[in-house]
């Protein structure tokens, strides 16, 4: 009784009704902003219509999916070079026009070297990642982490990643009963795992074998942090709310278990190197030598910079690579010539040693046609973003309007799964056809147009190694294998709508029947 005469209290009531007030006002003014904001500029914006807040609130719902959402923000004012939006309460600008993409990606960049921030107080896992850094710190951390990703470098971490592929294979012909009916996504994340935990940690895992690791466990608890319904609530809040939500110490993921095993992992890596003189060409190594440098005019690395950089690298490969190979194992399931023909040309560029080397690799142009091709159809991350720095003039978005002048603060944004699915650029843009990618078609296509890693400075810095990871994996299904499809295959395909990124609905399903060689 007295808890129950405590909450409805005069000082109580007043509280509450003083909060749900602020709350009504902010929700108004975001309104009110959102729609005329861009109005007052002679700007065409969403929502300009109860069909595009629908739509949104489909999202939110997960009614509809995130990458059906994208395309339907990108087609909605398709005669425009660009159109306005409201990021909660953040001024943005969907960029559809190619000739603009360039000059925010690569010609301005000194005034869009950034991406935008989700908020100011992420988990440290995350904000401190080079995907999140800005100005001279980005600068910094990109030219530590880029010699990583050099042809040299490619080279002597190829070996680690075709023994993982090997073993991966291998556990699948020692295990037939698996491949009646297989979910890549599963089997494909657990290979990714293996190479990230030798190429950046320097240890060996196999995933297939110990199921249970926890490379593979703290994998699969971020990625459900992301698609979790409450994580979608907490950053909208924070976004809505960020002073509120910094008082109550919100953060955006509750994942101090997994920051807890990465820090202390990579923590005993470098203890031990240390004290052992231990020298291994990955990651940490290049973030241990930066960490010793003595330049006063540089950010001085801590353990936190060191496994912030490290877990971002394990995340993209564990997630994104993953993904993409899911996709390319789905469509060459589907489409059983494409798949004969990428089968014919792995077959001819190992006939000396039936055994793939970098070499052999690079010369597999139709296999690049395919994954150019899937990343196309199906880019692992459908957009990207930039920070606006300093006031910035755009031309007129379509006859009848005027040049506007974007304010800093404001965030471009551009729709990678949009232009990839844009008739004017990619005809028949639901067709898989490799041969858009071919010596003869490859120049037709428009310039920033195809992004599926980004461009300019700040474009994906693994992407060369997502792409040998790919081809030296599908490389060696093909060798043994063939893909088809089963009665869960889905075709066409249908999104997850609790996804961020592309994934299908029920899983990528396959079958895989071992080849009479």
């Amino acid at each position: 009784m007295e808890l129950f005469s405590f909450l409805f209290s005069s000082p109580f009531r007043l509280l509450l009704t003083t909060l749900i007030i602020i709350g009504i006002l902010k929700f108004v003014a975001l309104v009110y902003r959102a729609y005329f904001y861009w109005r007052g500029k002679g700007v065409p914006y969403l929502p300009d219509s109860l069909r595009s807040l629908v739509m949104g609130w489909k999202v939110f719902l997960r009614r509809l999916s995130f990458t059906d959402h994208n395309l339907f923000l990108y087609n909605y004012f398709p005669n425009a070079k660009y159109c306005g939006m409201m990021e909660f309460a953040t001024p943005a600008v969907l960029l559809r026009d190619p000739e603009l993409i360039k000059d925010v990606l690569v010609k301005d960049f000194e005034i869009f070297h950034d991406h935008r921030s989700f908020v100011d107080f992420l988990d440290p896992l995350f904000s401190k990642n080079i995907f999140l850094l800005r100005g001279d710190r980005w600068k910094e951390m990109r030219n530590t982490l880029s010699p990583s990703f050099t042809t040299s470098k490619m080279k002597i971490m190829f070996d680690l990643v075709l023994k993982c592929s090997r073993e991966f294979v291998n556990y699948l012909i020692d295990h037939p009963e698996l491949c009646v009916a297989i979910e890549t996504k599963q089997i494909f994340r657990r290979y990714t795992t293996d190479v990230i935990a030798t190429t950046a940690f320097g240890i060996s895992v196999n995933s297939m074998k110990d199921s249970n690791n926890e490379f593979y466990v703290k994998g699969i608890e971020v990625t459900k942090a992301f698609s979790e319904f409450l994580t979608l609530f907490k950053f909208t809040f924070m976004r809505i709310f960020p002073r509120f939500a910094k008082m109550l110490g919100m953060t955006g993921f509750n994942l101090t278990s997994t920051a807890e095993f990465f820090k202390r992992f990579v923590g005993e890596t470098v203890k031990a190197r240390n004290e052992q003189g231990i020298v291994r060409p990955d990651m940490i190594q290049l973030l241990l030598q930066a960490r010793d440098k003595n330049d006063p005019s540089v950010h001085k690395m801590t353990l936190d910079d060191i496994v912030s950089q490290a877990f971002a690298f394990f995340l993209a490969g564990f997630d994104t690579t993953s993904t993409l190979m899911c996709f390319v194992a789905h469509e060459l399931a589907v489409n059983r010539d494409i798949q004969d023909r990428v089968r014919e040309e792995v077959q001819q560029h190992v006939a000396e040693n039936n055994e793939i080397s970098y070499e052999s690799l690079s010369k597999m142009t139709y296999m690049d046609m395919v994954i150019n091709e899937t990343l196309r159809k199906y880019p692992p991350v459908i957009f990207t973003d930039r920070f606006c720095t300093k006031s910035y003039e755009l031309p007129p978005s379509q006859p009848g309007c005027k040049s506007v002048t974007i304010e800093p603060g404001s965030v471009m944004m551009i729709s990678i799964y949009g232009l990839h699915r844009d008739p004017k650029y990619f005809p028949d843009p639901d067709k898989f056809d490799p041969e858009r990618f071919s010596e003869e078609n490859k120049n037709n296509i428009v310039p920033y147009t195809y992004l599926p890693f980004g461009h300019g400075p700040r474009k994906c810095i693994g992407n060369r190694f997502a792409l040998i990871n790919t081809k030296i994996l599908i490389a060696h299904l093909l060798q043994k294998f063939i893909l088809k499809r089963t009665e869960k295959t889905v075709e066409p395909v249908v999104y997850d709508k609790s996804e961020f990124n592309p994934t299908l609905e029920g899983g990528f399903w396959i079958s895989l029947e071992k080849r009479e060689i």
